[in-house]
């Protein structure tokens, strides 16, 4: 998977790693907590979940100032996306996989 230009650049973990972390932070969980179960260091974890936090805001960011929706769209946005992302043709989920890791156009 080619990272360049996303949060997950020059990361020592791999995808699966990164997923399973984030879905920890989905569930909640806390990040010693996460510590324990993945088995990776906390400062890991904690610098991951910056990284990940500043895309998330960059991607809203631009979403609100060249798209023009406003937050409570976004959020709908993202939750419309996640509910039907199975059901969306190969390019559009190519596409939104590219907007989720960083590589929209400038």
């Amino acid at each position: 998977m080619e990272t360049k230009g996303t949060p997950l650049f020059n990361k020592k973990l791999t995808e699966s790693e990164i997923i399973n972390i984030c879905k920890h932070f989905v569930e909640k969980n806390g990040i010693r907590s996460i510590e324990r179960i993945t088995g990776h260091h906390r400062d890991t974890i904690g610098n991951l979940l910056v990284d990940i936090a500043e895309h998330a805001k960059q991607m809203n960011e631009f979403l609100i100032q060249n798209v023009g929706l406003s937050t409570i769209e976004c959020d709908e946005f993202w939750t419309f996306v996640k509910k039907n992302k199975r059901k969306l043709s190969i390019q559009a989920q190519t596409q939104i996989s590219l907007a989720m890791h960083g590589s929209l156009p400038a």
